[in-house]
């Protein structure tokens, strides 16, 4: 059976998008992916385009609620990808076994010329891939008998 992860932030324009795919990309068929947001907003041109970039076309995927899912799928872990002090920045789930935290910065909040945006999405999107891969290979490692 697959691991059911629910990545969350704010918005579920951005860094849970990534991750989502990301997710589906690295966790192959013993991953589950989903994303929500609070309040959720639509996938930023931004992320959509950086997620191009590396082969990853999230077109389909589409932003959530966090209350489409509240009593009605239990997930594995749940991982919020956005900043504590964030503003409406999940601080828990109830339908989860296990809770991260992965500290992210919300690439939509950057300023500066359209390559300096682009670049904030960059960064966040491949420090997301490697907290990723580092992520499911400690699982695995996990799993391991003794």
């Amino acid at each position: 059976m697959a691991r059911k992860v629910l990545f969350l932030c704010t918005g579920n324009a951005a860094r849970s998008q990534m991750a989502e795919a990301l997710l589906r990309k690295h966790g192959g068929g013993d991953y589950e992916a989903f994303s929500a947001g609070l309040d959720p907003q639509p996938i930023h041109p931004y992320t959509i385009r950086v997620m191009d970039e590396i082969g990853l076309d999230i077109r389909q995927q589409y932003s959530k609620n966090i209350k489409d899912y509240m009593g009605r799928v239990q997930f594995d872990d749940a991982v919020i990808v956005c900043r504590r002090f964030d503003e409406n920045c999940p601080t828990t789930y109830a339908d989860a076994r296990y809770i991260h935290r992965w500290l992210f910065d919300d690439p939509v909040q950057a300023t500066g010329t359209e390559e300096e945006k682009l670049d904030a999405f960059r960064a966040v999107r491949d420090r997301m891939e490697a907290r990723i891969t580092l992520w499911l290979a400690e699982v695995a490692e996990s799993m391991r008998p003794a």
